[in-house]
């Protein structure tokens, strides 16, 4: 699985300007509501704040990855935000985040939704490649270091 299979780039947030974890995840879901691709924005924002009660998405190391599965989409959908000064997440590190990748898939496709998150993860993990995303300046920027790194 590749994640531009389900990342949406006309969505992406290059400078995020929420600094806490409730106004990123709505900051995130309505810039996915801007590009047509969702049918509720509210709807997914209660989701993804619900999975968030079960325990933080902030997996460390200036990551999180918030996500849920609703009705109020058809298709897997991700969009990411990148915050210049930090988000509090309340990280499992107890670090602020930096690069969110919010993910939302419909109810029935748990199987998918496991491996995209699994994908995100792998990636994630890498240093150089959260560095990178930091770094860039534009969507094309973001986009490209993706589809790099989405080949292997």
């Amino acid at each position: 699985m590749r994640i531009m299979e389900f990342l949406c780039p006309e969505a992406i947030v290059i400078d995020l300007k929420a600094t806490d974890k409730k106004a990123a995840i709505k900051e995130l879901v309505d810039s996915l509501a801007k590009t047509n691709k969702i049918k509720d924005s509210n709807e997914i924002t209660k989701t993804i704040l619900e999975r968030e009660k079960l325990g933080s998405t902030g997996i460390g190391q200036g990551v999180a990855l918030p996500h849920g599965k609703t009705d109020a989409v058809k298709e897997q959908i991700g969009v990411i935000g990148i915050s210049s000064n930090g988000v509090e997440f309340n990280s499992l590190d107890g670090e602020l985040v930096y690069l969110i990748f919010l993910l939302v898939g419909p109810l029935d496709a748990a199987g998918q939704h496991l491996k995209a998150l699994a994908r995100i993860t792998r990636l994630f993990k890498d240093k150089f490649f959260r560095q990178a995303l930091r770094d860039a300046k534009t969507v094309k920027d973001v986009v490209g270091i993706i589809e790099k790194e989405d080949e292997y």
